[in-house]
C-alpha cells in the first residue's frame, strides 16, 4: 500500500543514510521501525483495576436505591458538608 507521511529533514537524512549502511531500502528501514514500535506496544499488558474493595457489609439497605444526593448527605452527615 502505498501512503505519504511528513518526517523531519534531519530524520529522514538519517534515515536515508542508516538504510545506505546497511544496505537495505529506506521503505524497509521504515517497516522494520514500525514492527517494532507496534511489536513492543503489544507486549505491555492491558491495564488492570485493582480490587479496591475493603471489609464491609456493601451499601446498606435504605441507601441501596437511593439518589446520590441521599448517599452524599449520609457521607457528611455530621461534618458540616
Amino acid at each position: 500500500m502505498k501512503t505519504t507521511i511528513e518526517i523531519s529533514d534531519p530524520l529522514l537524512e538519517d534515515a536515508r543514510k542508516l538504510a545506505a549502511h546497511e544496505g537495505v531500502t529506506l521503505r524497509a528501514l521504515v517497516e522494520r521501525g514500525l514492527d517494532r514500535v507496534i511489536g513492543e506496544s503489544k507486549k505491555h499488558r492491558p491495564f488492570k483495576l485493582r480490587r479496591a474493595a475493603f471489609g464491609g457489609k456493601g451499601v446498606r439497605a435504605e441507601l441501596r436505591d437511593a439518589p446520590w444526593s441521599a448517599v452524599r448527605d449520609e457521607i457528611y452527615k455530621g461534618r458540616g458538608g
